[in-house]
């Protein structure tokens, strides 16, 4: 492409604008410091660690993948959908958000809340007319008001980019509840107990901390009369002025004044509460330290997603599944599930024997293995085959007698063992020799 060519279709996006978009009023759409679209934390669990479980968990939960798919007459996964609702689930739910961070989204609502409503945006068709819709575009909202066919939920809208409240059908949206709401949401949970503990341990650090010095001057004379008060108010402002004045917070004082100091550190048993607290939460939640910092081995990490990780998502595709889903579609084998990937688990020095047990008893091929592994497939048609590369292949395709039943006890060999015809022996076309006679005739 020459010179000119490569100028005439160039793009840039600060000098390639219409006049419109350049003059565009700002009183027509809102603009932030911030993404306004974003879940954010209940200010009493913002100062806390429950922050940082919240995040943990919520990093599981989004590395699960949900997708929309088709089953066989057995109930197995059979095959995606594509479709609009798979698009959300996997690609992108709506402007801002991609699967991950959707999903991410879903359980933050629903660990900071107690309830996350997942709301279908923009469909295909009216929802209120047909039940054959596809759904294009997803958001999740807090439910603000409960009624009994209907709940009012504060959602982000990105055309104007505020946060409305909106009234949507309860059978329309899927309401997700948290299976952990009694542990983390109700009012005197260990969740929230943890959350006043700590609110009440920053509240004495901050005061301890204040730069106050709280001491208390003794002064050598008695105060009971008005003009001894006033004395000892001078004699308190000239110790301020004197440490204020002071480079290193130097004063002076008479020797017959005492002087006593009240800062000390305020001897309580909150610190050993909130550890108590702590290690409880834990154990309700189904996390250990080795989880949250990452050192938990393979049966710590299996109990983690049997126990906390497993119930969550369960609640998620549930409520997907009843709402997005028609009994016609359910019928027709649709569902919504959850995929967890096992083999993240799996340590490296066991990625050989893994492999070799996979294929060896045809669960997996060769070219998947090497998609888990982070390998492009092979080219090799055998790659896409589900065998066992080191036993003998019964009916090759090579071979004529391939589609010919073979008679009971008996077997084919492979290819490169098949036996030879031996060589006729030396003597070989002369005639039989009968009993008796010798070959000479006698």
């Amino acid at each position: 492409m020459g010179l000119k060519s490569r100028l005439a279709h160039a793009w840039n996006a600060f000098t390639n604008q219409d006049v419109e978009t350049r003059m565009m009023s700002y009183a027509d759409a809102v603009s932030f410091g911030h993404r306004p679209d974003q879940t954010r934390r209940s200010w009493s669990s913002e100062r806390s660690i429950i922050s940082s479980i919240y995040t943990r968990l919520c990093i599981d939960v989004a590395a699960i993948d949900i997708r929309h798919i088709r089953l066989d007459d057995d109930g197995r996964y059979q095959e995606d959908i594509d479709s609009g609702l798979n698009q959300c689930l996997t690609v992108e739910a709506n402007v801002d958000q991609a699967a991950r961070a959707f999903r991410m989204d879903i359980a933050m609502t629903m660990f900071d809340r107690g309830v996350a409503a997942i709301v279908p945006v923009e469909t295909t068709l009216n929802p209120n007319v047909t039940g054959s819709f596809d759904i294009t575009n997803m958001r999740v909202g807090e439910v603000v008001a409960w009624m009994p066919q209907h709940v009012k939920v504060r959602l982000y809208n990105e055309r104007t980019g505020k946060h409305e409240d909106i009234t949507v059908a309860k059978s329309f949206c899927a309401i997700v509840e948290n299976p952990l709401y009694a542990v983390m949401n109700e009012p005197n949970s260990t969740l929230q107990r943890i959350i006043r503990k700590l609110n009440l341990l920053d509240a004495v650090d901050e005061q301890s901390a204040s730069g106050k010095l709280d001491i208390i001057i003794q002064l050598p004379y008695v105060i009971k009369s008005e003009s001894r008060r006033q004395q000892a108010e001078q004699r308190r402002r000239d110790i301020e002025v004197q440490l204020q004045g002071s480079k290193y917070g130097v004063a002076y004082t008479d020797g017959t004044e005492k002087i006593t100091q009240l800062n000390r550190p305020a001897e309580n048993n909150l610190l050993a509460q909130i550890e108590f607290l702590v290690e409880m939460l834990y154990g309700q939640l189904g996390l250990t330290e080795e989880v949250m910092n990452g050192t938990a081995d393979e049966k710590a990490m299996l109990n983690y997603n049997a126990r906390t990780i497993e119930p969550i998502m369960t609640a998620i595709v549930e409520a997907m599944r009843r709402t997005f889903l028609t009994k016609t579609a359910r019928t027709q084998g649709q569902s919504i599930d959850f995929f967890r990937n096992i083999f993240k688990l799996v340590p490296v020095e066991n990625i050989a024997d893994f492999a070799d047990k996979m294929s060896r008893n045809e669960i997996l091929t060769p070219n998947e293995i090497r998609v888990i592994l982070g390998i492009k497939p092979s080219k090799d048609k055998q790659a896409d085959k589900l065998q066992n590369s080191n036993m003998p292949q019964p009916n090759p395709l090579n071979r004529p007698d391939a589609g010919q039943a073979l008679p009971v006890g008996s077997h084919r060999l492979p290819p490169h063992r098949v036996a030879l015809p031996r060589p006729a022996p030396s003597g070989a076309g002369r005639q039989p020799i009968q009993e008796g006679v010798s070959q000479n005739g006698s």
